[in-house]
């Protein structure tokens, strides 16, 4: 399984089924900020970029959250879902306060699902119970095309990379089977 840093210092393994590139993306159920149930994963007729954060809470995931509402408009033909183990209430606060309206929330409080079928739950460490830092883009044939787990939990993801493969698993000229 994977590990990860926190602040340089701390190993933090992964738990949960490691997903790669060339995988059907598991389906698995959120709760959006108004409480109703979110699908995330799977074949869903359009891309799906998915930000796993450890909390909207902390300066690096808002920032994080912020720059891809931002890119969201650029990137046509996906749904781009932050998940965390944030409570839909103050995902919804967050929302409102910054502003991203382009970017769809999901916590994992409930089942932790997401977080144990894409191998991204935080199984010690100061941040244990939490999501990783990861992105997951899912063709829409729901196959996953980019993954990137952030080696370490305080930095940003590759935001360029992010970018480049979320255009390719969204062009109109492909199906998204082929990627």
């Amino acid at each position: 399984m994977a590990t990860v840093k926190f602040h340089g210092e701390v190993d933090v393994n992964l738990s949960g089924t490691e997903l790669n590139v060339g995988d059907i993306a598991p389906v698995v159920t959120g709760v959006a900020a108004d409480l109703s149930d979110i699908q995330i994963g799977g074949q869903q007729g359009k891309a799906q970029i998915i930000l796993a954060v450890p909390s909207l809470d902390t300066g690096v995931c808002a920032k994080e959250a912020k720059r891809f509402n931002d890119e969201a408009a650029k990137i046509s033909h996906a749904d781009i879902i932050i998940v965390s183990m944030d409570l839909p209430f103050a995902m919804k606060r967050f929302c409102a306060t910054e502003g991203t309206t382009n970017v769809k929330v999901a916590s994992d409080f409930r089942a932790k699902a997401f977080a144990k079928s894409y191998g991204v739950l935080q199984a010690n460490g100061p941040l244990a119970g939490l999501t990783a830092r990861a992105v997951f883009i899912v063709n829409p044939s729901g196959k996953i095309t980019y993954k990137e787990i952030v080696p370490e939990i305080t930095d940003e993801p590759n935001y360029d990379a992010v970018l480049v493969a979320a255009l390719e698993a969204t062009s109109t000229a492909c199906c998204g089977s082929c990627h």
